[in-house]
C-alpha cells in the first residue's frame, strides 16, 4: 500500500537515566544528535514521505534541546511520540506541552517496588506526580504497560488505577526478544489469549496483530512480514542511518547531512531488500518494527491491526493529521 517510510526512529542518545532489565540500549556509550543535523534530517524525511518521528532512546528527555526538536518536527508537519520513564518529565513538563502527539508513560508494574526493581531507579513516585502535572496541562499520555508473563494479572488494577481516573489509553505492549537481552519466559498461549480479551475495551490499544504474529512464531525469513527497513529509518545519535533496523544494526553509514541520497542509493537498497530475510529475523516479533510493517502491505496482519489502528488514531485524535497527510499506519 505505502511504497516509501512511513516512520522514523530517532534516537537522541543511546544514554538513560535508569537501568531497565528487559533493555540493554541504556549500557551504550553515546552522544547526543545535534540540531543543525537533525534540522537537516527533518528536511530529508520529509522528501522520503515520512509522516510519523519517535523521539527515542535511551531517555529522549535527557536530550537538553529536546523542547526544540520536538517543535521544529511539529513545525514541518511531523506527527511526533515520545516515551518517557517519567524521571525528568515534572522539570519538562510545560516546555512539552502541546508538542508530542503521543506520549507515553512507561508503567511496569502497579505496585511501587515492583515496578522500581523492574526500572534499576525509583521512578514509580515519578510516574504518579507526571500524570498529575500532565492533567493540569490539558495533556493526555498513554500509560504504556509492558506484558510479560508474570504481570498480565496486572493489567486491570493498571487500568483501574491510573488510566480510568484520568481518562488515560492504556497502551498494553507485549514484551520481546532481542539479541542476549533476557526478558523471561515467553509469552504462554494463555498469556496471550488474557492479553487479546483487552483488546475491546474502552481507552485500550492493543494491536491484535502482535498476538497473532506470535501465535504464528514471529517473522518466518522464507516469506517474511518485516519491512523494518523499508517502512522505517533508523538513526543513531552519532548521525548514522542503521540498517535493517536498530536491533540487527548489520550496517551503520554516516549521513553526513544527504540523508535522501544516502537513503536512495544501491547499497542502502539493497540491504533494505533483504528485510526480514537475514538469519537473525527468523522468530523475530520486535513490536516497534513489526508496527509499521503490519501498515504497509495487505495481508493477514494488516487486517489484524486494522480495528486497533482505527480505535487508538480515534482515542488520540490523530486520524485528522493521518488523512490529511494520506498516511495508512
Amino acid at each position: 500500500m505505502v511504497s516509501h517510510p512511513v516512520l522514523c526512529n530517532y534516537y537522541v542518545t543511546y544514554r538513560c537515566n535508569a537501568k531497565c532489565g528487559f533493555c540493554d540500549i541504556w549500557e551504550r556509550p553515546s552522544p547526543y544528535i545535534d540540531l543543525y543535523s537533525a534540522m537537516a534530517n527533518f528536511r530529508d524525511l520529509k522528501k522520503l514521505g515520512v509522516k510519523v518521528i519517535d523521539f527515542t532512546g535511551g531517555e529522549p528527555l535527557l536530550h537538553r534541546d529536546i523542547d526544540r526538536l520536538l517543535a521544529e518536527a511539529k513545525g514541518q508537519g511531523f506527527i511526533t511520540t515520545l516515551t518517557t520513564n517519567c524521571l525528568l518529565y515534572p522539570k519538562w513538563a510545560k516546555k512539552l506541552k502541546g508538542k508530542v502527539d503521543m506520549l507515553h508513560f512507561s508503567l511496569d508494574s502497579p505496585v511501587r517496588q515492583e515496578h522500581d526493581q523492574s526500572r534499576g531507579v525509583e521512578c514509580y513516585d515519578f510516574i504518579v506526580e507526571s500524570i498529575k502535572i500532565a492533567s493540569g496541562l490539558g495533556e493526555r499520555p498513554d500509560i504504556l504497560f509492558t506484558v510479560f508473563e508474570n504481570n498480565v494479572h496486572q493489567i486491570e488494577e493498571v487500568y483501574e488505577q491510573f488510566c480510568r481516573p484520568h481518562n488515560l489509553v492504556l497502551i498494553l505492549n507485549p514484551v520481546f526478544e532481542y539479541n542476549d537481552v533476557k526478558t523471561g519466559q515467553p509469552l504462554s498461549e494463555d498469556t496471550l489469549q488474557k492479553l487479546q480479551s483487552w483488546a475491546g475495551k474502552r481507552n485500550v490499544y492493543l494491536n491484535e496483530a502482535f498476538i497473532q504474529l506470535r501465535k504464528d512464531g514471529g517473522n518466518h525469513i522464507d516469506n517474511p512480514v518485516c519491512k523494518a527497513a523499508s517502512s522505517t529509518l533508523v538513526i543513531s545519535p552519532d548521525n548514522q542511518l542503521v540498517l535493517p533496523c536498530y536491533h540487527l544494526g548489520k550496517r551503520s553509514f554516516h549521513i553526513e547531512d544527504n540523508l535522501y541520497q544516502l537513503y536512495t542509493s544501491p547499497e542502502v537498497q539493497q540491504l533494505i531488500a533483504r528485510e526480514g530475510r537475514y538469519p537473525e529475523c527468523e522468530g523475530c516479533t520486535i513490536n516497534c518494527y513489526m508496527q509499521p510493517s503490519f501498515a504497509v502491505e495487505v495481508n493477514k496482519y494488516w487486517w489484524k491491526a486494522l480495528p486497533s489502528t482505527i480505535k487508538y488514531s480515534y482515542m488520540k485524535g490523530t486520524w485528522k493529521q493521518l488523512i490529511s497527510k494520506n498516511l495508512h499506519f
